[in-house]
């Protein structure tokens, strides 16, 4: 499978909100651990309905954690 076309900051905001974990974020947006470490690695894409959670949690605009990056 070829790697996303989107990319994320997820990592960089868990660690700017007091360090949270991929389980805590997990917790918060209704989705596994392992769903959060695929996504920050980029193997896969979010529902938008979990990225939207996802900016819900930190507090900011979905285009601050993912971007798309045309080939």
């Amino acid at each position: 499978m070829a790697e996303s076309l989107i990319i994320n900051r997820i990592r960089e905001k868990r660690f700017f909100a007091d360090e949270m974990t991929q389980q805590e974020l997990a917790d918060r947006v209704g989705v596994t651990r392992q769903t959060i470490m695929a996504i920050e690695k980029g193997k896969y894409s979010p529902s938008l309905e979990v990225a939207f959670k996802m900016a819900e949690v930190f507090e900011c605009h979905l285009d601050d954690i993912f971007q798309y990056q045309a080939k």
